[in-house]
């Protein structure tokens, strides 16, 4: 049975950082795909960045390319999200999330994906 349990998140002012983690339990970490989703008050649940099973390449939300990167430890079985140059429309609740069976085509949608954590707070002030 799969179970992610993030840490990190907070609150930051305009244009600090963050670095989110998440760890993963379960058998064959490097076989799922691993993304962060973000879902802010009376919104959806949003993609912000993923990295497929073997596959390095991320991919990113728009909004978060060139701040935000992604990234996974198999040998710890953790994906972390670094979050740098921060705004205020980044604050969310983030989501960490894995899947095994994962296409290209359903990554973007949260619907797509098995499993997901607890969700943490993030808060950027202005």
């Amino acid at each position: 049975q799969v179970q992610l349990v993030q840490s990190g998140g907070g609150l930051v002012q305009h244009g600090g950082s963050l670095r989110l983690s998440c760890a993963f339990s379960g058998r064959a970490f490097s076989s799922y795909s691993v993304g962060w989703f973000r879902q802010a008050p009376g919104q959806e649940r949003e993609f912000v960045a993923s990295l497929r099973r073997y596959n390095s390449n991320p991919y990113y939300q728009d909004s978060v390319k060139g701040r935000f990167t992604i990234s996974r430890d198999n040998a710890k079985n953790t994906v972390s999200l670094q979050m740098n140059s921060l705004k205020p429309e980044d604050t969310a609740v983030y989501f960490c999330a894995a899947d095994s069976q994962l296409i290209l085509s359903a990554m973007w949608e949260a619907s797509s994906w098995d499993y997901w954590g607890q969700g943490t707070q993030v808060t950027v002030s202005s």
